[in-house]
């Protein structure tokens, strides 16, 4: 029997918004896991995104609440000028600690936390962007079981952030943007795509 994967945390930056649109916007509604995302933003970005996405899909999106109760079918995204964490199975908190990788929210940080509570149920997914964050929570997503996922840098706006996580952390699937979604999909093992 395959293992539950039902934990998806996404990280992205440079080129974030529009990759993020594509993949979210190609699940089902009833997608059997839940969606954790962290895009770089500036603390004083507008909070426009869980809008930005929503548009995109029929799965409920919001920004991550300092208890939010993580569950499948919704996606979380991370609130600019705040890490986001997985504290406890279903738990996320937000904290405003010092920057890591250069941002606030980082990718690392999400990533870690996940692999730590929920180990190998996490898929991990790094998308363009510039610089490395994502690479040491990759790294912690496999050692705990999990799957890690890199968009191919050929086809990113940013190849920074895929670069450094395919040269980091081996990672077991590394595909074109366009097919990111259906793999996701049959990784968490649900059957269809949306029609």
């Amino acid at each position: 029997m395959a293992p539950r994967r039902d934990i998806i945390v996404i990280g992205a930056s440079r080129g974030g918004v529009d990759a993020l649109r594509r993949v979210v916007g190609n699940f089902p509604v009833d997608l059997p896991a839940a969606v954790l995302i962290v895009l770089h933003t500036a603390p004083d970005s507008p909070m426009a995104m869980a809008d930005i996405l929503g548009r995109s899909t029929a799965m409920p999106v919001d920004y991550a609440e300092q208890g939010s109760r993580i569950e499948p079918g919704q996606v979380y995204i991370a609130p600019p000028g705040w890490h986001t964490a997985v504290v406890a199975e279903s738990v996320l908190e937000l904290h405003h600690g010092e920057p890591v990788n250069f941002s606030r929210p980082a990718v690392d940080v999400l990533f870690r936390s996940a692999a730590q509570v929920y180990g190998s149920r996490v898929i991990g997914v790094v998308l363009t962007g510039g610089d490395h964050d994502g690479t040491a929570g990759l790294r912690a997503i496999k050692l705990a079981g999990g799957i890690s996922v890199v968009q191919k840098p050929q086809g990113a706006v940013d190849p920074g952030m895929p670069m450094s996580a395919i040269y980091g952390d081996s990672p077991d699937h590394v595909v074109p943007l366009g097919e990111m979604a259906k793999l996701l999909v049959r990784l968490v093992g649900f059957g269809r795509m949306p029609s």
